[in-house]
């Protein structure tokens, strides 16, 4: 995402349900917040990137705020805002213009108007002509201008933007490129295992809400850190339930979320609460990244409170319950204390460079020759197709598939070989039967079953497309 300067930085906001995530993702033109029905989706600050008429900006959408709610969501909504409002240099104040103007409305323009920020009126849900007359009816707030729009069907926002937009400067945004590609990480696990607390102490701020109440985060929430030369770009997503759980249609929302930023990252950690230890849910929210073919790295939470901090039977557990990530990394953190959360960053590192790894064809002819004799199966030839995960076509002489354990053979030595670090390795299997080949009754085959049979003769050059 291009980074933007605070000079030009607009801030969405306004009591819940009115508009506000509809609108970010109609000035930014993406489905970044979460869109529903259900009051209170957005909860932490959500950024995007907006353009009108080359003019760059940054756009913060906030949760909806009622500014004499001292419950924690709703106190920690108004203290994410308020350090919004401190890099807007204009605040989009969005209305609902089918309601009369609550105490809470009131409330919160008089909040704003204390800031000394220029403030636009948005008086949303004003889709036909004869609600525009009730538009003059927010005047009564103080603040000006007012401009109606219906952000679902996109009407006024190119009069919002106009105005809102009039003193940032044209022109492309500078956007100072690291020297390598950001590496996105996304934190995924189960509701109340310390994922926010983990960017938080990753970003060293308080970019999530944090709170003992299960399910406080639902928008995915990132932050970038730059090391070095080097961005990296943490996504903390929302608990992801089992399905008979997730009953809010927020919380199936934000499952869905989670499960696309795991498509999106290139790294996936997986937060496990080190008191609960592991469990089949645990395992299955894994499975999504591994599915995906993501590096994945588990996070032992709260291992500060653990009764026995002993890491060998804890280790143990966990690989029994994920057979699938034996490549996996285990890291044994305290992420409200910080304690060994800096360790990720080299385990990043090393995962990234896993999943890019490339063999050359002349160390995998070497290799087969090194494996014929520790199998039975016939390995003809293996070529790397493509990385991310690293993906390996395996020409053999059998025609059906491969046996599991033959897979797992194949990638064990692979992974021990060529010493992939901390990624997923796919295997795609492919035969070649050698001429003159009998059939099951041990007569020739027929011109028609060979050519069915063989593979074509570019098979190596189309599986490497693959």
């Amino acid at each position: 995402m291009a980074q933007t300067t605070n000079s030009s930085t607009v801030v969405i906001v306004g009591r819940p349900n009115v508009g506000k995530s509809t609108l970010f993702n109609a000035i930014t033109g993406t489905r970044r917040s979460i869109v529903g029905d259900e009051p209170g989706i957005t909860r932490d600050r959500i950024r995007g990137v907006g353009k009108y008429r080359n003019r760059h900006f940054e756009v913060i959408d906030t949760g909806g705020i009622i500014p004499n709610d001292d419950d924690l969501i709703p106190a920690n909504i108004l203290k994410q805002a308020r350090k919004a409002f401190e890099e807007a240099s204009q605040i989009v104040f969005v209305i609902d213009g089918r309601t009369e103007i609550t105490a809470a409305d009131r409330d919160l323009a008089q909040m704003l108007r204390r800031l000394g920020k220029p403030i636009t009126l948005a008086v949303n849900k004003i889709d036909v002509e004869k609600r525009e007359i009730l538009t003059s009816d927010f005047h009564v707030l103080g603040l000006d201008p007012v401009i109606s729009i219906s952000a679902e069907h996109r009407i006024g926002i190119d009069n919002l933007l106009e105005h809102i937009t009039a003193d940032f400067p044209e022109g492309p945004v500078e956007d100072e490129k690291p020297a390598k590609r950001p590496i996105k990480i996304a934190i995924i696990g189960r509701p109340n295992v310390g994922k926010s607390t983990l960017l938080n102490s990753l970003t060293g701020t308080e970019r999530a809400i944090v709170s003992p109440v299960a399910g406080t985060t639902r928008d995915a929430v990132d932050e970038t850190i730059t090391l070095g030369d080097q961005d990296f770009v943490f996504v903390d997503t929302a608990g992801i339930r089992r399905k008979g759980k997730t009953t809010e249609m927020a919380e199936k929302l934000s499952v869905m979320m989670a499960r696309r930023h795991i498509n999106m990252a290139h790294i996936v950690i997986v937060v496990i609460d080190a008191l609960e230890g592991p469990t089949a849910q645990d395992a299955h929210i894994a499975g999504y990244a591994h599915e995906e073919g993501r590096p994945v790295i588990i996070v032992v939470n709260k291992w500060d409170a653990h009764p026995t901090r002993k890491t060998t039977p804890f280790t143990e557990a966990v690989r029994d319950t994920m057979k699938f990530l034996e490549y996996a990394p285990i890291e044994f953190i305290s992420a409200s204390k910080g304690t060994n959360v800096k360790r990720l960053y080299k385990l990043i590192e090393s995962a990234q460079e896993a999943m890019n790894k490339r063999v050359s064809t002349g160390e995998l002819n070497r290799f087969v020759d090194y494996i014929t004799h520790e199998t039975n199966m016939k390995v003809k030839y293996i070529t790397q197709a493509s990385v991310r995960p690293p993906t390996f076509v395996v020409f053999t002489d059998k025609s059906k598939p491969l046996h599991f354990s033959d897979e797992r053979f194949l990638i064990n030595q692979i992974r021990k070989h060529f010493q992939f670090g901390p990624t997923p390795i796919a295997i795609k299997a492919k035969s070649t039967p050698g001429r003159g080949r009998k059939d099951e009754d041990g007569k020739p085959k027929s011109k028609a079953a060979k050519s069915k049979a063989s593979p074509p003769r570019n098979a190596a050059k189309n599986a490497s497309k693959q």
